[in-house]
């Protein structure tokens, strides 16, 4: 079983920034793909960006060259750094934990980029 909370949405002008984290329980973490979603109002639920164990990454075409995805297997913590922020970007995000047949998803964070 793999707990997930994530922190640090919030409302931010678009062209800021944010740094979203999800801290995981559990032991083999690092054994675990990790991913952050997002759920806009009236909309599916979205990939954004995922990292692998190896550390291997990939991210949605709207987020490219602004999001960055990254994870610190000691603290068993995936962050989502994002800049130059859009409004488009407003969404519920979530943390997903992905292991062979096993998926785990965090609460969300609310993100609300307006002016």
């Amino acid at each position: 079983q793999v707990q997930l909370v994530e922190s640090g949405g919030g409302l931010v002008q678009p062209g800021g920034s944010l740094r979203l984290s999800c801290a995981a329980s559990g032991s083999i973490f690092r054994l675990y793909v990790m991913g952050w979603y997002r759920q806009a109002p009236g909309k599916q639920r979205e990939l954004v960006a995922a990292i692998s164990s190896g550390g291997s990454t990939n991210y949605a075409d709207a987020v490219k060259g602004r999001f960055t995805i990254s994870r610190d297997n000691a603290k068993n913590t995936v962050y989502l750094q994002m800049n130059s922020l859009k409004p488009e970007d407003t969404a519920v995000y979530y943390c997903k934990a992905e292991r062979n047949s096993y998926v785990y998803w965090g609460q969300g964070t609310q993100v609300t980029v307006s002016s």
